[in-house]
C-alpha cells in the first residue's frame, strides 16, 4: 500500500479561528489533573492499581497484573515534575518496585503491551530522577517485548501463542509500545531492540494504514510467507470502520517513531491520519468512539481517544517544517485540549473517581462504556504537561 490520500481539512475556517490556550486556561486543568490524584492517593497509596476503566463512576483497587497499571504511575512522575512534591515521587517509586518484581517474574506480560506498562512508569523513572530499578525493570521489559518478534512478517504480535497461525497478527496500538525498544538501545547500546521497533513502524505504515487515511485495529498476516493477509477489527464498529483510539493511536505513534528513527518521508501517514479524524470530529471537538459516528448518533464518546490525539498533534507540530501544517496541529490540539477541561473534567474531586470522564474501554463487550479510564487521565495530564512546560517525553 502506498502513502495514503490526505483528505483536504473540511472547515479550515473553524481552525484558524482558534484561540490559543491561556495559561489560567491550562492551570485550571491542571489543579483539576492534581486534586483527582490526590483524592486517588488517598485508596491507592498502599500499591494497589486503580482498575482500567472505571465502574459506576469508580475505579476499584486491584493488583499489578493489567496491561494498564502503567498510567497510574504515569501520572504520578507527571504530578512529581509539575510540582516537585515528594509524595508524588515517593509512591511512584514505590509503584517502579512492583514493576520490577512484576517483570522478574514475568507475571501476566505474555503479550506486546510492554511499552504501556514500563514507558509511563519505569522508564519515565529512570529519565525524571535517574533510578535504577526503573532502568532495570525497563531493560527486562524490553527483553520480554521482543519475545514477541516475528521476524518472517517484521512485526510484534500483539497476544497468543507465537505459533498460533490465527494470532499472527498486530494492532496499532502497538505504534505506542515499540517505543521502549528505541531506549532499550540507546541504554544497551545494542541495535536490535530498535531495528525491529523500525521495522515494525515501517510494516504497520505500509499495511494497517487504508488509503484514505483511516485505519484499521488489528491486520493478520499471512503465518506462510510473511506477507499481508487482511485488516480487521476487535475494537471498532466494524471491519471497515475507523476506531476512533485506533485513529489517535496512529496520530501520536507515527511522529514518536519518526523523532526516534529520523524517517521524515512518513511524516504523510501522520497527516493523512490526522485529517481524517479532525474531518470527523462533532462540534465539541471530541470524538466518538468510532469515527463512523456524529452529533445525533446518540453514541457515547471516547475522551481518551481525544486526548491521545492531542498528544500527538503536540508531535507532530515539532516535526513539522511548514509554519501552515504547525499551524493546524496546534490550533486542533487546542480545540480538542479546551473541551476536555472545561467539558470533560470534574471540578469536584472524588476518591477513586477518574480525571477525564465520558471515555470508552470496549463497546462491543460493554466494558468501560461512557466512563473515566486510566489511559484517558494520563493522556489528557500528558497533554497539559506538553503545553505548560517544556516536557521531556517519556516515549
Amino acid at each position: 500500500m502506498g502513502v495514503p490520500l490526505i483528505e483536504p481539512l473540511a472547515d479550515p475556517g473553524r481552525l484558524n479561528s482558534v484561540r490559543p490556550l491561556e495559561r489560567d486556561e491550562l492551570e485550571i486543568g491542571l489543579r483539576r489533573c492534581l486534586a483527582q490524584i490526590d483524592a486517588n492517593m488517598a485508596i491507592f497509596g498502599d500499591g494497589s492499581f486503580p482498575t482500567p476503566a472505571a465502574q459506576g463512576g469508580l475505579y476499584k483497587p486491584m493488583g499489578n497484573e493489567e496491561w494498564t497499571n502503567g498510567f497510574w504511575t504515569g501520572q504520578l512522575w507527571l504530578a512529581y515534575e509539575l510540582t516537585g512534591d515528594m509524595r508524588y515521587r515517593n509512591l511512584a517509586e514505590q509503584n517502579v518496585k512492583s514493576f520490577l518484581d512484576r517483570v522478574e517474574r514475568r507475571h501476566e506480560l505474555d503479550h506486546h503491551d510492554l511499552g504501556f506498562l514500563y514507558i509511563p512508569s519505569c522508564v519515565a523513572a529512570f529519565k525524571v530522577c535517574g533510578s535504577e530499578a526503573g532502568r532495570r525493570a525497563a531493560l527486562l521489559a524490553a527483553d520480554q517485548l521482543m519475545t514477541r518478534w516475528q521476524g518472517k512478517g517484521r512485526f510484534f504480535q500483539a497476544w497468543g501463542p507465537m505459533n498460533s497461525p490465527e494470532h499472527y497478527r498486530f494492532i496499532i496500538d502497538c505504534l505506542l509500545n515499540v517505543p521502549l525498544l528505541y531506549w532499550a538501545s540507546e541504554m544497551s547500546g545494542d541495535p536490535i531492540y530498535a531495528e525491529c521497533a523500525r521495522n515494525h513502524f515501517m510494516t504497520t505504515c505500509a499495511h494497517i494504514i487504508r488509503s484514505d487515511g483511516s485505519a484499521f485495529h488489528t491486520f493478520y498476516m499471512d503465518p506462510v510467507t510473511g506477507g499481508p493477509s487482511r485488516g480487521a477489527t476487535r475494537q471498532g464498529y466494524s471491519d471497515d470502520s475507523a476506531w476512533a483510539r485506533g485513529q489517535a493511536w496512529g496520530i501520536d505513534g507515527i511522529p514518536i517513531n519518526i523523532r526516534h528513527t529520523g524517517m521524515d518521508g512518513y511524516a504523510d501517514y501522520a497527516r493523512s491520519m490526522r485529517n481524517y479524524f479532525l474531518n470527523r470530529l462533532p462540534e465539541d471537538s471530541v470524538c466518538f468512539w468510532d469515527l463512523i459516528f456524529q452529533d445525533g448518533s446518540g453514541q457515547p464518546r471516547d475522551s481518551s481517544a481525544a486526548a491521545i490525539a492531542v498528544c500527538g498533534l503536540d508531535e507532530m507540530a515539532q516535526l513539522e517544517k511548514s509554519a501552515e501544517e504547525r499551524l493546524i496541529d496546534e490550533n486542533a490540539g487546542t480545540s480538542i485540549l479546551r473541551s476536555l477541561i472545561f467539558d470533560y473534567m470534574s471540578d469536584e474531586a472524588v476518591p477513586g473517581a477518574p480525571i477525564l470522564c465520558h471515555g470508552v474501554y470496549s463497546w462491543h463487550s460493554g466494558k468501560g462504556v461512557d466512563e473515566g479510564n486510566l489511559w484517558g487521565d494520563y493522556f489528557v495530564f500528558e497533554a497539559i504537561a506538553r503545553k505548560l512546560v517544556k516536557w521531556n517525553p517519556y516515549w
